[in-house]
């Protein structure tokens, strides 16, 4: 069952070469904390998970790059090329130069409609190449311009094209002090038009991994490779091969897969959050090692870890909804080898009420924009009108509403 990665705009591109190429220096890694055999296993499952392999030997990323500026798509294929270790696909991209500046309008309704067919076609082409198609994961930006409003027409047109397949959308949260004046329309409007086609949001905030990167790795001038670097790690954590501790013999062949039919039980509750400890000085791991949560409730949660777990902080019942029970809301995956050369390491990816706060930050920075209409035109000259917007907030605010009834 092959899952196909769609890697958008600069934000996405820049990442998606990142995951691959931290998942495939993983590969390479001998020194696994396992035997000889268990290494070889997870090496061929990983593989199997997110390349291809030609004649030569060089695995070949199961990626797409989608940009509006041909020197990022150019970047990116020379910086895999040139690895050694593995390249994206000859055929794996598209770029077209964009007009009228850093739009998410225009991205949405002007570049998404203009190259529909192209870009489809190629996805329908990568596609052809697989037996069986599990579904797709995107990589793009929340709050960017072009690429945003492009994803979001995207996955409408994945969605109306492959109605049996799975679609994730990796989606990376802006910084709450602002990248660019507008991030905040660009969210509600990427967040509402996802919500309406993904089967599950998997969100990293910029704002937490800077953290992870200032206080937990010590980087004194944290570069946006920094913090790409660590998103990287977490995405393979939890993408990495792993087994259910009732069946340590074999790997899940499909990691997404698992993760949204786990963690996305009702379409109301798409919004999936992921904390992650590299490396522990405990030798076994605790609830409160994560110390994530507070009075949030959730509603499911699932653990990625090669560690000793205590599983009774997790399985207490006050965390979680009143219509679930912990056997059913909480799920744990094993592995025997280190990943990215952790000799220990934990994914917590949860549903819960995680988000709420700075999702009701943005709608409300959004809305005291809009009841002013600055910058409205910016969107409306490219066919995004006022209606678009009231429309956003609706589907946003009873987002806000089904997590804060949990």
């Amino acid at each position: 069952m092959s899952i196909v990665t769609v890697q958008l705009g600069q934000c996405g591109n820049q990442i998606g070469y990142e995951v691959f190429d931290t998942i495939c220096r993983d590969l390479h890694n001998t020194q696994g904390f396992c035997c000889k055999r268990e290494n070889e296993v997870y090496q061929a499952s990983c593989k199997e998970h997110f390349f291809n392999e030609e004649k030569s030997g060089v695995p070949i990323a199961r990626a797409l790059l989608i940009d509006m500026e041909p020197k990022v798509i150019s970047q990116t294929l020379l910086k895999a090329a040139h690895s050694g270790r593995w390249k994206y696909g000859q055929h794996s991209h598209f770029c077209q130069k964009q007009g009228s500046g850093n739009n998410w309008a225009y991205g949405y309704s002007v570049h998404g409609p203009k190259h529909e067919e192209s870009i489809m076609n190629l996805i329908q082409k990568e596609v052809e190449k697989y037996d069986s198609l599990r579904g797709f994961s995107t990589i793009m930006s929340m709050a960017g311009g072009t690429g945003s409003g492009l994803g979001a027409f995207l996955t409408q047109n994945l969605r109306d094209a492959y109605p049996n397949s799975f679609i994730i959308n990796q989606i990376i949260w802006p910084y709450g002090t602002g990248e660019v004046i507008v991030q905040n329309y660009n969210s509600v409007l990427t967040l509402s038009h996802l919500y309406r086609s993904s089967d599950a949001l998997l969100v990293h905030e910029n704002d937490v991994v800077h953290k992870i990167c200032a206080k937990l790795m010590n980087i004194k001038q944290i570069s946006f490779r920094d913090v790409n670097q660590v998103i990287a790690h977490q995405l393979g954590s939890v993408f990495q091969p792993t087994y259910s501790p009732e069946d340590s013999c074999q790997y899940r062949r499909n990691p997404l897969g698992d993760l949204m039919a786990s963690l996305v039980p009702h379409p109301e509750f798409k919004m999936l959050g992921l904390r992650n400890i590299p490396q522990m000085s405990e030798n076994s791991l605790a609830y409160t090692t994560f110390a994530w949560t507070g009075l949030l409730k959730h509603l499911r949660q699932m653990l990625i870890s090669n560690a000793k777990m205590e599983e009774g902080g997790f399985k207490d019942p006050a965390l979680y909804t009143s219509w679930l029970q912990p056997s059913d809301a909480f799920s744990e995956w094993r592995t025997h080898r280190a990943f990215n050369k952790y000799e220990k390491l934990a994914a917590l990816v949860s549903n819960s009420q995680f988000l709420l706060k700075p999702l009701d930050t943005i709608i409300g920075k959004a809305w005291n924009m809009f009841a002013s209409k600055a910058y409205v035109h910016q969107y409306t000259k490219f066919g995004i009108e006022e209606e678009d917007f009231l429309d956003s907030f609706t589907v946003l605010e009873q987002v806000v509403a089904s997590y804060c009834n949990l």
